[in-house]
């Protein structure tokens, strides 16, 4: 592991969640944060359409493509950087979408208990 390198919810390296759609508070395809990343864009998300629509309902339309911001929409399969108290909120609505744990931020931790991330994970990560 590199010094300093940002550790994902198992405590392991943080690994890569997105590179096409590119992800990530910093586009760099990681669930990276900061403190500027008031959202905590820490949750490595596997869209759903359950999920999308919810998302879109509730003010946050991640499917309906915005090309002013570079960004095609989401589609079903997807891998993106979810602000953990968006993933929480899903979750208790009972459609959160999976997670891949190995691209899943530590600081989620600090909004999503680490038991429901493990009781969302998705099958490869």
């Amino acid at each position: 592991m590199t010094p300093d390198a940002p550790l994902n919810v198992l405590g392991d390296e943080l690994q890569l969640c997105s590179s096409d759609p590119l992800t990530g508070f910093f586009r760099d395809g990681h669930c990276n944060t900061c403190a500027e990343d008031r959202g905590s864009h820490t949750v490595c998300a596997v869209m759903t359409a359950e999920f999308l629509a919810f998302s879109k309902y509730v003010g946050n339309d991640l499917s309906t493509p915005r090309p002013d911001f570079r960004f095609t929409g989401l589609m079903p399969g997807d891998q993106w950087c979810l602000c953990a108290a968006r993933f929480m909120q899903a979750h208790d609505e009972g459609c959160a979408p999976k997670v891949k744990l190995s691209a899943t931020h530590a600081r989620a931790l600090e909004i999503v208990p680490l038991s429901v991330l493990k009781e969302n994970a998705h099958a490869g990560g």
